[in-house]
């Protein structure tokens, strides 16, 4: 999942600075409308065929899971309360602002500066952890540092910014750390809600939201005026497909976010994000020539040996979890069976 997850994310940002700058399709807000449209779309049709699974299910009990189930695992929608519904509300505005706010970084900032300021999001994940009293050994915590300071090296050149495109950022991976932190509580809280399920009961929401920030900018007046000079499909095609397609990556890439959140840790995201940054780094200077400097290539060693070590101090901590988890059943079970005896010796 986080394979997909970094290819998606890939993808993503290279369709919306394309829209922005090869097409002009200059509406952050209402390219946000259309991703979570799509994402709406992809998740109705992801409950549909399970319903269709459950029908065959029930007549024919030996059949198996279909492909969907079988990829994502078993999906169940669940009804929320009062309170999960506000609970909800409140991740839809996170989620919707951290799309939006994130694709107009992109129409003010480059994207070298863009993701050096998004190396920060570990940081902030941690200290967001934290505050909401999540165990982090001081040896994760640590092995980030190095992470952090190998993106800002590999992704330093065209630095090129206004104080406007400065604030987004910094909004930007804002948002971005307490996206990642509220649905990792969202998936493995109280709630326990499959990505599938929470995308459905979100994308709705951050629908509205996005429409409602693009027609307050003034983006949907200005679209319509444009479609019959150079939008309308039928006059130039590439708006619409390269909109579309970022669409659709967003959909694959929130699914694949959410699963990777679900089975890691909302900080092995933020590294994996880190190490995509390091990718794209590497695909713009095959696809679009950029010089790689020395410095730049000393980044990209120092985040990929980072890395490398966060990941084997997250296993080895995971390893050790399961083998106090064991023990402490194990003792359990030894006091109950030291009770039994004591209790039948009388």
């Amino acid at each position: 999942w986080l394979t997909i997850w970094t290819a998606n994310n890939i993808g993503v940002t290279l369709l919306n600075k394309s829209a922005f700058s090869l097409v002009e399709f200059n509406y952050p807000f209402f390219l946000s409308f259309v991703h979570m449209v799509i994402n709406y779309m992809g998740a109705s049709l992801i409950f549909r065929s399970i319903s269709a699974d459950n029908r065959r299910l029930k007549t024919e009990p030996s059949a198996k899971l279909g492909l969907i189930q079988r990829t994502l695992g078993k999906i169940t929608r669940k009804e929320l309360d009062r309170q999960g519904r506000i609970v909800m509300g409140a991740f839809s505005v996170i989620f919707s602002l951290n799309i939006a706010i994130g694709n107009v970084s992109l129409k003010y900032v480059s994207v070298n500066f863009n993701q050096v300021m998004r190396s920060l999001v570990p940081a902030i994940t941690i200290i967001m952890g934290l505050a909401l009293r999540q165990k982090i050994s001081a040896r994760r915590q640590l092995s980030v540092v190095p992470v952090v300071f190998g993106v800002a090296m590999a992704c330093f050149g065209d630095m090129s910014y206004s104080f406007l495109g400065f604030f987004y950022t910094v909004l930007c991976i804002l948002l971005a750390s307490l996206k990642v932190v509220a649905s990792g509580e969202l998936l493995t809280g109280q709630l326990k809600l499959h990505p599938v399920d929470l995308m459905g009961h979100m994308a709705p929401l951050a629908m509205l939201q996005c429409l409602a920030l693009a027609m307050w900018a003034g983006e949907v007046d200005d679209i319509l005026r444009r479609w019959k000079t150079d939008l309308d499909p039928s006059i130039n095609p590439l708006p619409c497909f390269i909109v579309l397609m970022s669409a659709f990556c967003s959909f694959t890439f929130n699914i694949s976010s959410l699963m990777a959140n679900k089975i890691t840790s909302p900080l092995t995201l933020c590294i994996t994000a880190n190490v995509k940054q390091v990718v794209m780094l590497a695909l713009s200077t095959v696809l679009f020539h950029v010089e790689i400097t020395p410095l730049n290539g000393a980044g990209i060693i120092v985040v990929l040996i980072g890395s490398a070590n966060y990941s084997y101090i997250s296993v080895q901590e995971r390893m050790q979890e399961k083998v106090n988890t064991e023990r402490s059943r194990m003792g359990s079970d030894g006091d109950i069976e030291v009770q039994r005896d004591t209790k039948g010796g009388r």
